[in-house]
């Protein structure tokens, strides 16, 4: 029983590894076709059969590649997957008289690659005739030949094999031969005596028929002259011939030499030689010398051609007897193929951020040679990040070994070496061009990590200020550069209401003109962006620096402007020459030498008596104050400033010598100032239209003129503090450039009552200045003899006085 199992065991691993046998290996498949199959027929489904996805299958390029063929005798229908054929497939030009043809292809995958053998049996039809090599055969036989004397034909041929090549031969009826057929021997053997003197000649129909379906055949004509009597028919040395060939022997080189004897004698024992039914190709490459039976090279000889070569050779005696040999030519392979490189699959360009280890082509190598001579090595040339990996069979891998950079290197020319063992070796290369595809992988740089641009204030809406430029390396959209102004403010107002730049250029231009005096810098930032997807980006700040410009006069502080208060001085009698009597202030909006401020008195009532401070507005006496004098003095003071070209302003001073306020006389009222013309032009002309009110309008005028006749108005209603220092806003002292200084501020104190009130003066900060312990109540009109007619607005009438 055990035994009994075991053996059970034994036959199922047996019958199991029979069953494996029969599985294509590696995904071989096995198809059996007809020759002569219409172009685009289907031999089978190559999707079904290895189990691919129908939608996935134009993705990998599946490709047909044929062994030792230049042709493509079938493809691909990528919607079906099915196999079809799309050129002519002549079994008998592939395999010639082989019984079984066996074509031999590649199937070949891409993502991932595989390979897949695809063998196809070619099956012979019946698409030939049977073919003798000559229409008409001549025959001379001796009448004296004896009965049963055999006679050879050469037999038909038919490029078909099996039961579709020659199966049977069928001779006219006739009275003298019969037809005598062994292992494709034809013979005719003679059957009954031949009498020249009855029959010269005869013509004998013989005809080869093959056994496809439907029958074909073919018909030669024997055409026998009966002469007297050729006993022996030539005889060769060997029935069949063999020999050996290199490939690519020159012509002249001598392959075989054949013989044949005749026992005969004189022209009856005379042989000579000729090609029997042989291809035309046999007979381009080959020659026989008719007389001598050598067989020598005429054509060129090629192993991968053909391998082998068989002919008949006839051996024919001087009166028409022949026989037949075989020859068997084996061709023997030279190292006369270099490798052929074909490029199967390229992915052209290849994106630079592929990985390393990244298939981007497929190479396949053929060596048409055999055995040796085709084994083949491939390399590839140094310094590139590409190499070959062997993958299935004779096909490379073209991979990628490193990073791809499309800014160092855009283009890349891969020369493929293939070198085979033969001896000497022989190689080949191919060139094969690869493009890097760019990656939107570098953002755009500024050339410089800042810039500054410098502008003059009051400059145009629209000016350029400077440009920024950024480099992208990347190519077409992903290195084009667009710049924008980042959002933001200046002085709370958006960064775009001060500046603006060029989306293509990067030229910034000011949107409106700029002013030193309340902005003299900012800052904006500039985004350089690619149009890559996703689109990088870099900043850069840009400072705006502005320069000042020489636009603003000088402004007097003090005394004030014509139009407000009416300012006097008091200077004591008995000031000495130097002594410090007032002081103009002005400050200048602004900076630098624009704001160097220089003092000038252009006009004074003594020329000789005053003098003022260049630089510090100090006005002082030029001698000791004399009785000669006189009391009222008026000085007109231009204060320019250092700009190009210098602007300037002017004020009136006016000063009272005097030691006692008894002594200055009453004030004279002020004319009413320019507004107070124009009103009253408008009165008139009011009063003009209303006719109405004329009267009464008089009446009132006249009554307030009384009555300020006969009360003048106080110089001061209150005490009134006049401050050391007085600035305007916006106005600054640059680089102690301005004229206010704080060694120069004074302050004093009114107060209101009758003419003889108290006047309390406060010592000046000024060691210079002189003390004055006066008080001075009095009219405008009391100074309208000597200053002439100020205006004064009827508003703000008051004569402030300073006494130092």
């Amino acid at each position: 029983m055990e035994n009994k199992g075991l053996s059970s065991l034994f036959l199922i691993l047996i019958l199991a590894s029979f069953i494996v046998s029969l599985h294509p290996v590696n995904g071989d498949l096995r198809y059996s076709i007809q020759e002569e199959l219409k172009l685009r027929s289907v031999v089978g489904n190559i999707a079904k059969d290895l189990g691919l996805d129908l939608r996935t299958l134009s993705s990998r390029n599946p490709r047909v590649d044929f062994e030792e063929s230049r042709k493509h005798y079938c493809e691909i229908n990528l919607s079906s997957g099915d196999l079809i054929t799309s050129e002519r497939i002549d079994r008998e030009s592939l395999c010639g008289k082989k019984p079984s043809c066996v074509v031999k292809a590649d199937l070949v995958l891409e993502n991932p690659l595989e390979l897949h053998r695809i063998n196809l049996l070619i099956q012979d039809v019946n698409d030939n005739f049977p073919k003798f090599r000559e229409n008409l055969i001549e025959m001379e036989i001796r009448e004296s030949a004896d009965k049963g004397n055999r006679f050879s034909i050469e037999e038909a041929h038919d490029a078909d094999v099996g039961q579709n090549a020659v199966q049977s031969y069928n001779l006219q009826k006739n009275d003298n031969f019969i037809l005598s057929v062994d292992n494709n021997k034809v013979e005719l053997v003679l059957e009954n005596t031949l009498d020249r003197e009855k029959q010269q000649e005869l013509n004998l129909l013989l005809t080869a028929l093959d056994g496809g379906s439907p029958q074909r055949s073919g018909t030669v004509v024997i055409h026998v002259t009966v002469l007297d009597a050729n006993d022996n028919a030539p005889v060769f040395s060997q029935d069949v011939y063999k020999a050996s060939l290199a490939e690519n022997s020159p012509p002249g080189t001598m392959v075989v030499h054949v013989r044949a004897t005749d026992a005969d004698d004189g022209v009856n024992g005379d042989v000579t030689y000729h090609f029997g039914h042989a291809s035309d190709e046999n007979v381009n490459i080959f020659s026989i010398d008719p007389k001598t039976g050598v067989i020598r090279v005429s054509g060129e000889i090629d192993f991968e051609e053909s391998k082998s070569f068989e002919m008949r050779i006839q051996a024919k005696d001087g009166l028409g007897l022949t026989s037949y040999a075989k020859v068997i030519i084996d061709i023997t392979d030279e190292n006369d193929n270099a490798p052929v490189i074909n490029v199967k699959s390229l992915t052209n360009p290849v994106p630079e951020n592929v990985s390393p280890g990244t298939e981007v082509g497929i190479i396949n190598v053929q060596d048409r040679d055999s055995e040796k001579n085709r084994q083949v090595r491939c390399s590839l040339q140094q310094n590139v990040p590409f190499k070959l990996v062997p993958s299935i069979k004779n096909y490379y891998s073209l991979v990628t070994t490193g990073q791809l950079d499309r800014e160092v290197v855009s283009d890349y020319n891969i020369t493929i070496t293939a070198t085979d063992e033969g001896s000497p070796p022989l190689s080949s290369s191919k060139s094969v061009h690869l493009s890097v595809a760019d990656i939107n992988d570098n953002p755009p740089v500024f050339e410089e990590q800042s810039y500054s641009a410098y502008v003059s204030e009051n400059n145009k809406a629209g000016s350029t200020l400077c440009s920024v430029t950024a480099r992208d390396p990347d190519w077409r959209q992903n290195g084009t550069v667009i710049y924008s102004v980042l959002a933001g403010e200046v002085n709370g107002a958006p960064v775009s209401s001060y500046v603006s730049v060029n989306g293509d250029t990067g030229v910034i231009h000011a949107v409106r003109s700029f002013d030193y005096e309340h902005m003299r810098s900012f800052q904006v930032h500039v985004m350089a962006r690619d149009n890559g997807s996703p689109p990088l980006s870099s900043n850069v700040t840009v400072s705006v620096f502005i320069s000042d410009v020489n636009d603003n006069c000088p402004q007097i502080l003090y005394p004030a402007p014509e139009g407000s208060s009416f300012m006097t001085e008091l200077v004591p009698k008995a000031a000495h020459g130097g002594s410090v009597v007032s002081k103009v202030i002005a400050v200048d909006a602004d900076s630098g030498q624009n704001a160097w401020l220089s003092y000038h008195i252009v006009k004074s009532t003594d020329p000789g008596l005053f003098t003022i401070g260049v630089h510090s507005g100090e006005i002082r006496t030029q001698r000791d104050i004399s009785q000669s004098d006189s009391m009222k003095q008026n000085l007109i003071v231009s204060v320019k400033d250092n700009g190009q070209p210098s602007l300037s302003a002017t004020c009136s001073m006016y000063l009272l010598i005097s030691d006692n306020l008894a002594e200055v006389p009453e004030l004279k009222d002020i004319s009413y100032d320019e507004k107070n013309s124009k009103l009253t032009s408008y009165l008139i002309i009011a009063l003009v239209c209303v006719s109405t009110f004329f009267l009464t309008f008089i009446i009132i005028i006249l009554g307030v003129r009384f009555c300020r006749r006969r009360k003048p108005r106080l110089l001061f209603d209150g005490a009134v503090t006049i401050p050391g220092a007085y600035l305007p806003p916006n106005y600054a002292d640059v680089d102690g450039t301005g004229t206010l200084r704080s060694a120069y501020n004074y302050d004093a104190y009114l107060t209101t009552g009758s003419r003889t009130s108290d006047f309390k003066f406060v010592t000046s900060y000024n060691d210079n200045t002189l003390p004055a312990d006066q008080t001075l109540r009095k009219s405008p009109t009391d100074f309208a003899d000597v200053f002439g007619q100020p205006d004064v607005s009827p508003e703000n009438n008051e004569l402030a006085t300073r006494v130092f």
